[in-house]
């Protein structure tokens, strides 16, 4: 770890670096409070380490985010991946990533096994109607946050705005507006600095210094190395799937377990775009080709997944359970379903360890470059029009759903939880637990 910064303009204090022990409980909390799919887990994160604790600097966490957003998979797990990394080495890393998806498997196993068995979890819906406008006070409230610090001019902020019509009302494909963003950042960067070189110094004088301030030098565990790439190739890679060789020679290469590993690892290659860019493609193959589940239980299973903390792509273990329960040989229904989800859940978010432990160093090494540094602050501001996309597409379907009457519940429950976070400074664990038990008493005792 670098040398502590020094305090800030008013004399704040630095932070103290972070005990292996001390992150391991903050990324074992997050993971069981990272609800609302990345947008909100990308703003939690954001109020966590940036804003409360300053683990990490503003233009740091948006280096580290702009990256994620270019990679396929999870980009919110992916993120935590690369700050554990960067704090803690590869152990750290691993405990982040793993943190961030284990509590979600777990409660979704939990809720597969009841779903499977007896077909009704509607109890369910009480909570997370509670859940998704608080979820929603988040988000808004992060990304007036964020839009406020990343978009530092005119030009910026209409680079926003552009990227938030394109995929709102031209549907724009998601890595297209990023690939052009980067591109523009490229070119303004080299033909106009002052408006695009803008991500950079040690964070605003309003949070004060961080632990990792983004004008500290590369700490020596985060340079790259074809030796330490081939290394994490080669262990990645083994761990990805040996499991899907030994699983083939014990039930033969054309059993359920391996379909689902090799069809959920080409998943994890093209999930570019988040969850619902690839659940339309996985929902068709997994109804259609495979017969692992019917429409209805796969609109059921995306319900279930929204209900747990973690990424909403874990939607696929619940399709793998089923499949396994529907197709149990040589084992029990429950015996099979369970190691049909753990096959789906292992090859769906292994794949992001790769990518972060090969690509985030030399993303670090970049972080001084002047035109880099244009890119991914043309980046950061699609980024922001991207995640408003999903915010104002989220608040929709939360509170003026199609068919249905306005849900003044939902309005009241995220005026109450933006304002109470915004001015009373509530904590996000009250809010989530508030607004889930608000939901539950709402919707069995009010509202039944």
């Amino acid at each position: 770890m670098n040398p502590e910064p020094p305090p800030s303009a008013q004399g704040e204090p630095p932070p103290q670096p972070p005990s292996f022990q001390e992150a391991f409980r903050f990324w074992l909390k997050l993971g069981f409070i990272s609800f609302g799919g990345p947008t909100g887990q990308i703003a939690i994160m954001h109020t966590e380490l940036v804003e409360k604790r300053r683990w990490i600097s503003e233009a740091r966490f948006l280096h580290a985010l702009n990256f994620c957003m270019l990679l396929p998979g999870p980009e919110a797990q992916q993120l935590s991946i690369y700050v554990g990394w960067l704090l803690h080495r590869t152990w750290g890393g691993i405990v982040a990533g793993a943190l961030f998806v284990l509590p979600s498997a777990l409660i979704l196993w939990g809720l597969s096994v009841v779903y499977a068995l007896y077909g009704d979890v509607k109890w369910l819906s009480g909570v997370f109607d509670g859940l998704k406008p608080a979820v929603l006070a988040i988000v808004v409230a992060a990304l007036f946050r964020i839009g406020n610090r990343a978009l530092k001019n005119t030009v910026l902020w209409g680079l926003a705005l552009v990227a938030f019509v394109l995929i709102f009302v031209f549907h724009v494909p998601f890595p297209a507006i990023i690939l052009g963003a980067g591109i523009l950042g490229f070119l303004g960067g080299k033909l106009w600095p002052a408006k695009f070189v803008v991500l950079t110094g040690h964070g605003s004088k309003k949070d004060g210094p961080s632990v990792l301030g983004d004008g500290d030098t590369v700490p020596d565990h985060a340079r790259p190395s074809w030796s330490r790439a081939l290394k994490v190739s080669a262990v990645c890679l083994s761990l990805w799937w040996i499991p899907i060789l030994l699983t083939g020679l014990w039930l033969g290469f054309d059993h359920l377990l391996v379909q689902q590993g090799l069809f959920f690892s080409k998943a994890a290659m093209v999930t570019f775009g988040g969850a619902y860019a690839v659940l339309p493609y996985v929902s068709q193959q997994a109804v259609e080709n495979y017969g692992w589940v019917t429409a209805g239980q796969m609109l059921d299973g995306l319900g279930l997944a929204e209900t747990t903390p973690g990424p909403l792509i874990m939607v696929l273990q619940f399709v793998g359970f089923l499949g396994g329960w529907k197709f149990p040989q040589p084992l029990s229904p429950l015996g099979m379903a369970t190691w049909g989800a753990l096959m789906t859940t292992w090859t769906t978010f292994l794949p992001c360890f790769l990518w972060i432990f090969l690509g985030a160093p030399h993303i670090e090494q970049l972080r001084g470059n002047q035109r880099l540094s244009a890119a991914l602050s043309t980046i950061t501001a699609a980024v922001v029009g991207v995640i408003l996309n999903l915010a104002v597409w989220f608040g929709l379907q939360v509170l003026f759903p199609v068919g249905n009457p306005v849900n003044w519940f939902g309005l009241v429950t995220c005026a109450l939880a933006f304002v109470g976070m915004v001015r009373g400074k509530w904590g996000i664990i009250p809010v989530v637990l508030g607004a889930g038990g608000l939901g539950l008493i709402w919707k069995l005792v009010i509202s039944p």
